[in-house]
């Protein structure tokens, strides 16, 4: 079974929220999204002040098997940047839900976050989606 942990909440499009304080949050993609990837070979990131909009790609990950599209849970203001990933993209593959996080952002519409995924509720979608 794929892990996802309790604390955090999930897109459809397989990245984590976790919510830090005020209207910041940090984003990640899943341990489902990274086992699909395979080995990550690059990650291009939005910048420092860049906006994200919630459902709208805010960058790219490469793997060896396919380039796909990170997209945005929430909408806001790109606050940091995990600069370790750049050097070192696989530790995306060993910690996603840690050390392999991917950016934090000041969001500028909280209530995005009731559309996303409780751990719950992510483990049955994927269930259902490798069904397909």
């Amino acid at each position: 079974m794929t892990k996802a942990i309790a604390t955090l909440l999930y897109s459809k499009e397989h990245e984590w929220v976790l919510q830090l304080e005020g209207n910041r949050v940090r984003i990640g993609i899943s341990d489902y999204a990274q086992k699909q990837l395979g080995d990550i070979v690059f990650v291009e990131n939005p910048q420092v002040d860049d906006e994200v909009t919630a459902d709208e790609s805010m960058g790219t990950i490469e793997s060896v098997k396919a380039v796909s599209d990170i997209f945005s849970p929430v909408s806001g203001t790109v606050v940091r940047i995990n600069e370790e990933i750049e050097d070192a993209p696989e530790t995306i593959n060993e910690f996603p839900f840690g050390k392999g996080w991917l950016i934090e952002v000041e969001m500028s519409c909280p209530e995005e976050l009731e559309s996303l995924l409780n751990e719950d509720e992510y483990q049955a979608f994927i269930s259902e989606e490798g069904e397909e």
